[in-house]
């Protein structure tokens, strides 16, 4: 029996005002609330919603054996619950059919793991609590963009979770395969379940571009390409952004419907079933250990961490939000709005605006990116970053303020 296994991942960011150096921001007026309404309400629109819908229809019509997976970043269930409520109350509909897992990551969809795992671990545990009040307790970790390493996993194993998920990059594989469970070599408990990149891709990149030999992609068709997988494949491990059905490929392009054929499709060979990452964390055995010494993520060609940290400017931009974080936890009793907002700057998105790649990744990162270029974006980040260091330093006794004002800049 091979499984299936799908993963969506849903997230917003709070897209920032456009600053210039010029600007005097004098409140914690940070963020563009609305752009960030109108993405929210559009995507709820084209994706969430008639998604949310397809998938409880294809519980339903094929008697519970559908099941997928989600991870709603923090910032997104807050967007949806402040300004698409219908939205959050169907993926709650969703969590309700029991055939759905929601899994944890950090709250603000950051890098944190890579950089301050204090800090990662208190994002974790405020997702935690988030996704337990919505939609029961999580016990798999998806970290942002799939990013991990031995230590992230040790971590994460550290914190009480069972199973979590990872990109089967090639780098990292070598020749094994990436359809069975891993446990890192960091973990004694801790399982592994990896993305099989190429069939994920075939429906995230490929399936609308009409350059590709494939297309037209119809689920017969790709439920015969699940089915041919030989082995040892135990699990398939199909991970995407949720976004992808109907937003980034609108539903002219047929993906809705192809969704809504595909659980059929692959239920015909009975040698298939749909699994959550729970249920094969909990039946299937680890296959071997895992060695993960350098990161690696599921973005970009490179599956590493230059999709937010490949040029002098993310790097810069990254540091300096990251040196605040000790000021800004020294106030945050009497000033909690501050950390609050703080925390807003350490989602990934941010950095990774400001990327300067070439070729089929620039083209990914420009679709994302509300800037012009990258630099405005650097520029963004930086005069918003100064003008709430100036606020928490206001907050701060004063000779607290003044030995930060004396260190160094980043």
């Amino acid at each position: 029996m091979i499984d299936v296994v799908f993963y969506f991942q849903v997230h917003q960011p709070y897209r920032l005002r456009k600053w210039k150096p010029s600007d005097r921001i004098k409140k914690l007026d940070f963020f563009d609330t609305g752009l960030n309404r109108l993405v929210a309400e559009r995507v709820a629109e084209r994706c969430y919603l008639p998604m949310n819908k397809l998938l409880l229809d294809a519980i339903e019509r094929t008697d519970g054996q559908f099941r997928c997976s989600f991870s709603l970043s923090g910032t997104v269930i807050r967007q949806l619950r402040d300004w698409v409520p219908d939205a959050l109350d169907s993926f709650v509909a969703l969590a309700e059919s029991g055939n759905v897992e929601f899994l944890c990551e950090t709250s603000q969809h950051s890098l944190a793991g890579v950089v301050d795992l204090d800090e990662f671990a208190d994002q974790v545990e405020i997702q935690r609590d988030t996704v337990t009040d919505l939609f029961g307790a999580p016990t798999t970790f998806r970290n942002t963009e799939l990013i991990l390493d031995n230590t992230i996993c040790k971590k994460v194993e550290d914190l009480g979770f069972e199973c979590m998920m990872g990109e089967g990059a090639d780098r990292l594989l070598g020749w094994r395969s990436p359809q069975v469970p891993y446990r890192p070599r960091s973990c004694k408990r801790l399982k592994l379940l990896l993305r099989s990149y190429s069939l994920s891709d075939d429906i995230a990149f490929r399936f609308s571009n009409r350059k590709w030999p494939s297309y037209p992609l119809f689920a017969d068709t790709y439920a015969g390409w699940l089915h041919d997988v030989p082995p040892p494949a135990q699990f398939l491990g199909l991970f995407m952004d949720y976004e992808t059905f109907g937003e980034h490929q609108g539903e002219h392009t047929g993906i809705l419907e192809f969704m809504r054929h595909l659980p059929e499709q692959v239920l015909q060979n009975p040698s298939f079933r749909f699994r959550t990452p729970a249920q094969v964390a909990a039946e299937r055995d680890v296959a071997s250990e895992l060695d993960i010494p350098n990161p690696v993520s599921w973005a970009d060609v490179e599956r590493n961490l230059s999709a937010w940290l490949g040029n002098p400017m993310q790097v810069e931009a990254h540091k300096a939000i990251y040196a605040l974080r000790a000021s800004v936890l020294a106030v945050a009793k009497k000033r909690p709005d501050l950390l609050a907002a703080w925390r807003e700057f350490t989602t990934s998105d941010h950095v990774y605006y400001i990327a300067t790649k070439h070729h089929s990744d620039a083209e990914v990162h420009e679709y994302f990116s509300p800037y012009d270029t990258p630099h405005a974006a650097f520029v963004t980040v930086m005069t918003a970053l100064d003008a709430l260091k100036a606020q928490v330093q206001k907050a701060l006794p004063k000779s607290a303020a003044g030995k930060a004002a004396a260190q160094p800049k980043q």
